[in-house]
């Protein structure tokens, strides 16, 4: 079948694909990408914060059991593949968004899967930040607000930037997988034309498509962790 794949036939037949599919198809997966990690972000980070500033050292101490409690939450989100979690949250997506398929109802799992993987990177770019920066606020009399606000987040800038394009990275290659269960983009055009029409050029197409989407978003991340790095300048 793989032999099929590049005969003039298949490749006439991939090209009408890519012209009338992949435009769209691409425009899907951006927008579910984009999308799904500005809500993951919205969650994540003061998640991370909280976190960090909440433990039994931090600017804000909170309860025991409830830092216990919120990582035993993300750890638990945290350790569900993707594929099981899409399955699992069909009832919200539902309720949510009317439907549990199509490109829409993919943002659903896609935030509750990466939401708890940014409040992991936050919290470990904000670990990063010098102690005695925040010890001299402290000292100051800055308050817990002033000194994440103004102290921690600034600084941990760079590293939040270079952290947060490794997790859209991660959601885009989600997205891949989101058409098994109905899901739009760049994924549903490799699974429906890859695995079930067994069209394996069409599939390769659309995977060295996602490959370069990756390459962009990791390009302008990289450019962006540098241009804010103070250390650089």
């Amino acid at each position: 079948m793989i032999s099929n794949a590049f005969t003039s036939a298949a490749i006439a037949e991939a090209i009408d694909i890519v012209k009338s599919e992949f435009l769209i198809a691409t425009w899907e997966t951006l927008y579910v990408t984009v999308l799904s990690t500005l809500f993951a972000v919205i969650l994540g980070v003061p998640l991370g914060i909280l976190l960090v500033t909440g433990e039994k050292k931090g600017v804000k101490p909170l309860p025991g059991v409830v830092m216990k409690l919120l990582n035993i939450i993300i750890n638990l989100l945290r350790s569900v593949p993707f594929l099981i979690l899409m399955i699992l949250v069909i009832p919200l997506t539902r309720a949510i968004v009317g439907t549990s398929v199509g490109t829409v109802a993919t943002i659903v799992p896609l935030v509750i899967a990466a939401f708890p993987f940014i409040a992991r990177l936050a919290e470990t770019s904000l670990r990063e930040v010098n102690p005695n920066l925040i010890e001299m606020a402290q000292s100051m009399g800055a308050s817990p607000a002033q000194i994440v606000f103004k102290v921690m987040l600034p600084e941990s800038i760079p590293s939040l930037i270079s952290n947060l394009t490794t997790a859209i990275t991660t959601i885009l290659g989600y997205t891949a997988m989101s058409g098994i269960i109905g899901g739009g983009g760049l994924g549903k055009i490799a699974i429906n034309y890859g695995y079930y029409r067994y069209k394996y050029l069409v599939m390769l197409l659309a995977v060295i498509l996602l490959i370069l989407l990756v390459q962009i978003f990791q390009s302008v991340g990289t450019k962006l962790t540098i241009k804010c790095d103070k250390r650089l300048k």
